[in-house]
């Protein structure tokens, strides 16, 4: 199984790192760095003029695609701030996930293209619990699963969520971290 990780949490120390590294370190993962690679998520001009051609002129967009085209097993390690995504997260989406590439339309609906992506997998952390960003903050997680992962052609989306990151042990780390690779179908 080819299996990317996109991250993008910009702090190296970050819970969201260790994961990424013990996901790394139990399997060949690709992993995409949004910071590291230096992601622009901005729409810009040049991008919007392109957006509803398919077209992009970032070469990173094009990196992008073409590594998510090779991924049987995609996970996307990110916190949720604010009730939602971080910026760099939405940004790949908008620039990234192109008409043509991740999508068509087709008598007004949209069909999703990325059906060789069997599995996504929506590793979350934030100082919210998992049922109150489900039943009190909007519920970010909801969408993206069940709307843009599905028009896109993503049908299998799990969600993990480890919340109160702040003061959670180094026990329960560890707990999630495990639950995490043992969900990836890695070995420990």
């Amino acid at each position: 199984m080819r299996t990317t990780i996109i991250t993008g949490h910009p702090y190296s120390k970050s819970f969201n790192h260790a994961l990424v590294e013990k996901i790394t370190a139990e399997t060949n993962a690709t992993v995409i760095n949004l910071i590291e690679d230096r992601f622009n998520p901005v729409m810009e001009l040049e991008d919007l003029a392109g957006f509803s051609k398919g077209v992009s002129h970032d070469p990173l967009v094009e990196k992008y695609q073409e590594l998510l085209l090779q991924t049987d097993q995609l996970i996307i390690v990110t916190p949720i701030w604010w009730y939602g995504l971080p910026a760099i997260y939405k940004g790949f989406l908008d620039k990234v996930m192109l008409k043509g590439f991740a999508y068509t339309e087709t008598k007004g609906r949209l069909v999703g293209k990325l059906t060789t992506i069997q599995e996504v997998l929506l590793v979350t952390t934030s100082e919210a619990p998992k049922w109150y960003i489900r039943y009190f903050a909007g519920n970010p997680i909801k969408g993206l699963k069940n709307r843009v992962f599905k028009d896109m052609g993503l049908k299998k989306v799990i969600w993990l969520h480890q919340g109160n990151i702040a003061t959670t042990t180094p026990k329960k780390r560890q707990t999630f971290i495990q639950k995490v690779v043992n969900r990836a179908g890695l070995k420990e």
